[in-house]
């Protein structure tokens, strides 16, 4: 996804930011948290990991789906691997 790379500094933010997310979700487990605190910074963890997969999702649609040069195989290609994907994320 070599269009991923000109937006890669800001992507790879929030990837960090995930981590430190779930880093902070395994002290809680560790810490002995109350489950409130600790269902809160999972939640915090699911919607950072929702908006990286919309930005990602987003650009793969523009990329390899809307792009009105794209070839129909191309086109069509990029549909199947978003709708697969997309089927993975949702289990």
């Amino acid at each position: 996804m070599a269009h991923l790379t000109s937006d890669s500094d800001a992507l790879l933010k929030r990837v960090r930011r995930i981590a430190g997310q779930v880093g902070a979700v395994e002290r809680a487990l560790v810490a002995g948290d109350d489950c409130a605190t600790t269902l809160h910074l999972v939640a915090a963890v699911r919607g950072a990991v929702n908006g990286l997969m919309d930005e990602i999702v987003e650009a793969h649609v523009r990329e390899h789906v809307a792009r009105p040069d794209l070839p129909d195989a191309e086109r069509a290609a990029g549909a199947e691997q978003l709708i697969a994907a997309i089927r993975r994320y949702s289990k």
